[in-house]
């Protein structure tokens, strides 16, 4: 999108129409979390960011995973617990983009970014998920 003519000033790497691949690391680093783990941390993301969560895309196929986009270069700072897996430069790792409207199965987007939050905050992502994975580590004993 022209940033002239749009007044949500969405990121060059999402599509016009339908989805894109994109290499992970270049426009954002990833973190993708498979299944039931994934929606309970999205959930937790968003409302503890009163649903301004940055850009977090949502597979409906497989696994149904969800992948948290993050600024380039943080996901690798993190020790992130099994379940989750960080998508960087290296790797060749690529993250399907949907575009913001439009049909884009088997992608959709749970939280969208926004000039005021263009990523998802990587520490916040980190804390969040070891709460939810130390949450259901007790629940099982």
């Amino acid at each position: 999108m022209e940033p002239k003519n749009s007044p949500d000033l969405m990121p060059s790497w999402i599509p016009a129409t339908g989805h894109a691949l994109r290499l992970a690391g270049i426009h954002f680093d990833a973190v993708r979390i498979i299944g039931v783990l994934g929606e309970q941390v999205a959930y937790e993301v968003m409302q503890f960011t009163d649903f301004r969560a940055g850009p977090i895309v949502r597979s409906s196929i497989g696994e149904r995973s969800m992948y948290f986009l993050l600024p380039p270069g943080s996901a690798r700072a993190y020790r992130w617990p099994v379940g989750a897996e960080a998508l960087v430069r290296e790797g060749a790792a690529f993250v399907g983009v949907p575009a913001v409207h439009g049909l884009t199965y088997p992608l959709d987007w749970r939280s969208l970014p926004s000039a005021q939050v263009p990523f998802v905050d990587a520490e916040l992502l980190f804390e969040l998920l070891r709460k939810v994975v130390d949450d259901e580590i007790r629940a099982v004993r």
